[in-house]
């Protein structure tokens, strides 16, 4: 474990932490003839992953940060999996007095964007480079291949390209990965992928509910529908899981997996963080935010077992209809709502890009998801060619190819709610986004009533729709009430 070697047996690329996530990215670097050093704070750790490993690994073992940094050839390029928060800037605080100018650092964790920028900040007037890179696909997307979203230095990304493109997922659309934009860029990306992943797992979760209370199938059926739906237009990684999981069975009660486990769905904060960025961009993610709801509701799991009991209701609990065909709207519907769960978050990650200047290009961002990641689906390919022919496109449901599929879709996604409410099953995201749908083509909604009523008890103003570029107003609204007169035309 010595770093006393000739500068051409330096380590091409240097990796730190070796968690599940950093081994398995190690392991991916090395099998593609990069020489990796490696470095943990755990002692022994590096000497165990070592040992484990096949023995013409090109793996350099180092006890010190020293050891570590003096072992990689420069520029360095080094990769952090370390815990997001804390963690991240206590170990950038170790690692960057022993750095040279040049040489780049990649936080590969889920990290908070706004962290990455300022980060990104301090080590760049050290004259270093610092990219916080989304990684999605899991333990076994690190092994073999990844969606990885980098953002930063676009030189520094440059440097570290040859070893991403050798180690991401890979489609017919080449290498799952692309240079997102600036500072924080990667990990917004990442952070979105999440939320949208949020948005799919609420609306599989709600389509399982109407199949097996609602239609009354077994765990083996649903996972039957599942799978059949995973060979046409919803094939997707999520469903695929999702029959898998259904088709599951408990080793202890023989009973299908899926009814042993507690009705309670964490989460560890990037659904939080989707969330709070559109709030702050004021953009609207319906059915992202209805499944983060949906989450917390979960865990109130004795609250709501005490509200079964004294708040019966009157629903059945059944879906009224032949069960092949309610399966069939079931499908159309979800397909519907996944489409509005992608244009979401393609919308908040297009408002980021112009309000941070990371010039993001929505194209790439579907083609990097087509593989590797959590959300990849066959959908992308029609999102990908949606923003090729209009890349400033401001929502994806306005695409030629895209909105007339909603429309197709609406005669379903209206029954599927309307089943869903009549029987008494949740479907907030289903129906979160229905309401979008139906909210982003209405010409005129009704919250020209909340404006006025804004303006009657805060004096906020409004524009008049008959001089909508003139200057803002305020009305004396007591002064008019009860008078008589012609109403207005909307």
């Amino acid at each position: 474990m010595s770093s006393n070697m000739p500068a051409q047996q330096r380590a091409d690329f240097g990796v730190i932490g070796l968690g599940v996530m950093g081994e398995n990215l190690a392991l991916n670097v090395e099998d593609h003839g990069y020489r990796v050093a490696l470095w943990t704070h755990t002692e022994g750790k590096v000497q165990h992953f070592i040992e484990r490993s096949d023995a013409d690994r090109q793996f350099a073992g180092t006890r010190t940060l020293e050891e570590f940094t003096a072992a990689i050839a420069l520029p360095r390029r080094i990769l952090l999996m370390v815990k997001a928060g804390e963690p991240v800037d206590q170990m950038l605080e170790q690692l960057s007095p022993r750095l040279s100018p040049g040489d780049v650092v990649v936080d590969a964790g889920n990290s908070f964007f706004r962290d990455t920028q300022r980060r990104e900040a301090a080590l760049r007037s050290q004259g270093l480079s610092f990219v916080g890179m989304g990684v999605s696909g899991g333990e076994e997307g690190a092994r073999y291949g990844p969606s990885l979203m980098p953002g930063g230095p676009r030189a520094a990304y440059e440097l570290m390209r040859p070893v991403l493109e050798a180690i991401a997922a890979r489609t017919d659309s080449g290498p799952c990965v692309t240079y997102v934009g600036p500072d924080g860029a990667g990990h917004f990306a990442k952070m979105v992928h999440n939320g949208i992943e949020y948005g799919f797992m609420q609306l599989i979760a709600e389509v399982y509910d109407l199949l097996r209370r609602g239609l009354g199938l077994s765990a083996a059926e649903t996972a039957g529908v599942f799978a059949e739906w995973n060979r046409g237009p919803l094939e997707s990684y999520l469903i695929e899981v999702a029959a898998q999981v259904l088709g599951a069975r408990d080793l202890e009660t023989g009973n299908p997996l899926v009814d042993m486990i507690l009705d309670k769905a964490g989460q560890k904060g990037t659904g939080k963080w989707t969330e709070q960025s559109a709030l702050d961009l004021g953009v609207p993610i319906p059915t992202i935010a209805a499944a983060l709801d949906a989450r917390f509701l979960s865990g109130m799991k004795a609250e709501r077992m005490a509200a079964s009991t004294l708040l019966p209701g009157a629903t059945t609990g059944r879906v009224v209809g032949d069960a092949g065909e309610m399966t069939a709207l079931f499908h159309d519907a979800l397909r519907a709502a996944m489409i509005c769960a992608y244009a979401q978050g393609m919308s908040l990650m297009r408002v980021a890009s112009a309000e941070y200047g990371w010039g993001v290009n929505l194209r790439e961002i579907a083609r990097i998801w087509k593989g590797g990641c959590i959300i990849r689906a066959r959908l992308l390919d029609t999102i990908m060619r949606a923003f090729e022919r209009a890349p400033d496109l401001p929502n994806l449901i306005m695409d030629s190819d895209v909105g007339p599929r909603l429309l197709e879709a609406e005669g379903s996604w209206r029954r599927t709610v309307r089943a869903a409410v009549e029987a008494g099953i949740p479907v907030p995201a289903m129906s979160a986004s229905l309401a979008y749908f139906d909210s982003y083509r209405t010409a005129v909604l009704p919250q020209k009533l909340t404006q006025a009523q804004r303006d009657f008890f805060g004096a906020h103003t409004y524009q008049r729709v008959d001089r909508p570029e003139a200057d803002f107003i305020h009305t004396d609204w007591k002064g008019l009430t009860g008078q008589s007169g012609k109403e207005p035309q909307p």
